[in-house]
């Protein structure tokens, strides 16, 4: 096929037509990359790509470009020589990565399509000729794609690349049945729904509510004191948001985007983000007070509360991301698999890519719940 592309600098730049071909993902719509831009993380940079076919865009694809050697820190949970190597081996080998897709997210955020186009050749024209421009990169990555679309890396150029898959996406269905949040409770066996009933009770004098935009940035400092103990305390960091990008986010996107904060004797202590997206609940970035949150069960509470608003405003499915899988599974999503595909720049490094993955990345334990009545 015969394709040009042009890399926009910022949402601003991009042409009429891009929401028009963007429409499978909302992050790939201009308000949230116009968000994304004004406050991404001091070491991410974000590039928009527009793939045309005789002067007609037909694709689109998010580019970043992340320096982990900008980071002090990729996180503090996790301890020992083991460690230690890891983050040698990152800062040394693989400290400067170029993603097709959003490292923020969980899901194909990578690329749309217009209708016909054939995505199999999007796909190799991003890697052989669009990747290429970014040269002083040690790691080239396409990012979470479903299985049922593994099927458009079958092809040459592709061999080379090592396909991964890390910790799964944890998916949520609601029943059309269910019109209120007691119809799922009633749905649980008698084990979960106890646990349910212990976590609510639990929460008993915590106040939640949605914020505005204003009420954002009034809590801005506290926001992100919250945020940070739990981005703090992952096993693994690439990146830790801008201050502003929850404001960013609520200005740029309005109703799409809601804040849900929760508050003790009038104090913030924990806070989850959501995106309305057609049929899907988007899960986001949360935050808690460390100090409080395993007494009140927050983090429970907060996933018992998307559930409900799922089920209230009629969505078919909540999208919990990566993470927490086996507390995920407790109160009903079940682990979905997406695919990545990667090459390093030096072919030593990149023939031996896969047992340096299985180091740096390794397998999770833990155990799925099976939460609902059989």
């Amino acid at each position: 096929m015969n394709y040009k592309h042009h890399i926009y600098l910022h949402p601003t730049d991009l042409p009429q037509s891009w929401d028009s071909i963007a429409q499978s993902s909302i992050f790939l719509q201009k308000e949230y990359l116009t968000a994304l831009a004004s406050s991404e993380p001091a070491n991410v940079k974000n590039l928009f790509v527009g793939i045309f076919q005789d002067d007609l865009m037909v694709a689109v694809a998010l580019i970043q470009q992340i320096d982990l050697n900008q980071l002090q820190t990729f996180g503090t949970r996790d301890h020992g020589l083991k460690i230690k190597l890891r983050d040698f081996l990152f800062k040394n080998f693989a400290g400067k990565l170029t993603i097709v897709g959003n490292n923020m997210l969980t899901g194909q955020h990578a690329i749309a399509c217009s209708e016909g186009t054939n995505t199999s050749a999007i796909l190799a024209y991003l890697k052989e000729q669009v990747l290429p421009e970014f040269p002083g990169q040690h790691i080239h990555i396409l990012k979470d794609f479903p299985e049922e679309e593994l099927i458009h890396f079958q092809q040459p150029i592709f061999d080379k690349s090592l396909k991964f898959t890390s910790q799964p996406s944890m998916c949520f269905s609601t029943e059309t049945a269910w019109t209120k949040e007691q119809d799922y409770v009633d749905a649980l066996s008698k084990k979960y729904r106890d646990q349910y009933k212990r976590a609510r009770k639990k929460a008993d004098g915590i106040e939640k509510r949605q914020l505005s935009l204003s009420e954002i940035i009034e809590q801005e400092e506290r926001i992100y004191e919250l945020y940070y103990h739990v981005a703090e305390n992952a096993p693994f960091n690439t990146f830790f948001l801008a201050k502003n990008h929850f404001c960013s986010l609520k200005e740029n996107m309005g109703d799409a985007f809601r804040f849900f904060a929760y508050f003790e004797a009038g104090k913030l202590i924990g806070f989850n983000t959501l995106f309305h997206h057609e049929d899907i609940l988007e899960t986001y970035f949360l935050g808690y007070d460390p100090s409080i949150q395993k007494e009140k069960m927050l983090y429970l509470n907060m996933l018992y509360d998307m559930v409900g608003c799922a089920i209230v405003n009629q969505f078919k499915h909540i999208n919990f991301g990566r993470t927490a899988m086996e507390i995920k599974s407790s109160i009903g999503a079940v682990p979905v698999n997406m695919y990545g595909f990667m090459e390093h720049k030096y072919p030593w490094i990149n023939r031996h890519l896969a047992s340096i993955f299985r180091v740096l990345e390794p397998e999770v334990s833990w155990i799925q719940r099976h939460p609902f009545k059989s």
